[in-house]
């Protein structure tokens, strides 16, 4: 089974959905719905995320979180298991309450805060089981129009804060702002999804990808890693080498003499970072085999643990190579 990619660092923001496993229900009563969210808090409290809206529903819930350490997965692992081991043994079940891993959404708070904030407040309305977002006592609506009262662990100022300066205020327009448009109507903000995993503009989107992807090595396991990670150029890692090396690029790109370091190099950088097989390179590198390549890529990597001083010169080709 493929594993789900997760980038986690300091100050991001992710929409989580976990839902019950074969769709089955996670709550069977308001007691289960009190302890969840009691769960939640002292998810917050353990592992000082910040919650900025959460809707629970029947058989899922929807989080907005904020992680000031990179701490996403522990955080929802302990919440799911803790809960569930409350749920099994109130209700006399056995197995896993959730379906698998828990699907995480990485965002864009700047652009996409408050328009996902709404799409999970209306949840509940769009499947037919309140009016009004204002009557689901499960979500944190109601604590943004001042219609309940706020749970210490919930953060509510910062997305209050693009309705106004004042509270009472901000909570109306935060309000009219949920009124003004049909659920039914409301387009769902992951729609603008890229890789099914981050949801922001596109300079945000190139942020991440080089960021915390593009050096990442492949993993099988992992399909949408290479989906996302950017794709480095054939050229322009000859191009970098080349210029790093004093070397002409042909002498790169053909076969010649052993003790090649340029090339050596060039083939350990492609590799890593152009997602290509090595039979695609080998056909780039003068025509020799996936095996050589393997071979070369393994010299060099042996040559890194033992030379620091070419082990340097590599990260800062590395970085020259992204940066491009």
């Amino acid at each position: 089974m493929a594993r789900p990619l997760r980038i986690e660092y300091p100050g991001a923001f992710y929409h989580v959905i976990n839902r019950g496993n074969a769709g089955e229900s996670i709550v069977a009563s308001e007691r289960d719905s009190v302890k969840f969210l009691k769960y939640l808090g002292k998810t917050v409290e353990r592992f000082s995320i910040v919650i900025h809206t959460y809707c629970l529903m029947s058989n899922h819930y929807h989080l907005l979180v904020e992680t000031p350490y990179p701490n996403l997965s522990l955080a929802i692992q302990w919440l799911s298991v803790s809960y569930a081991t409350y749920f099994n043994r109130k209700h006399r079940r056995s197995g896993h309450l959730f379906q698998g891993r828990f699907k995480s959404i990485l965002v864009d708070a700047d652009e996409y805060l408050t328009s996902l904030s709404r799409y999970i407040h209306l949840n509940p309305v769009r499947a037919k089981i309140a009016a009004k977002p204002e009557d689901y006592r499960w979500s944190s609506y109601p604590a943004f129009i001042g219609k309940a009262e706020t749970p210490v662990w919930l953060e509510t100022e910062r997305l209050l804060s693009n309705f106004g300066t004042k509270k009472r205020v901000a909570s109306q327009n935060c309000k009219a702002f949920h009124d003004e448009i049909e659920s039914e109507m409301l387009e769902n903000p992951a729609k603008d999804l890229v890789g099914g995993l981050i949801l922001g503009d596109s300079e945000f989107v190139d942020w991440v990808r080089e960021t915390f992807l593009a050096a990442r090595p492949d993993d099988s396991d992992i399909p949408q890693l290479k989906k996302l990670k950017p794709r480095i150029t054939l050229g322009a890692i000859v191009q970098c080498l080349a210029v790093s090396f004093g070397v002409d690029e042909q002498q790169i790109r053909e076969k010649g003499k052993k003790g090649n370091r340029a090339r050596d190099s060039a083939i350990y950088f492609a590799r890593d970072l152009t997602g290509l097989s090595c039979k695609e390179l080998g056909a780039f590198f003068g025509g020799i085999s996936g095996a050589a390549i393997t071979s070369r890529y393994n010299h060099v990597a042996g040559v890194i643990e033992q030379d620091k001083a070419f082990n340097r010169k590599l990260g800062q080709i590395e970085k020259r190579i992204l940066n491009n």
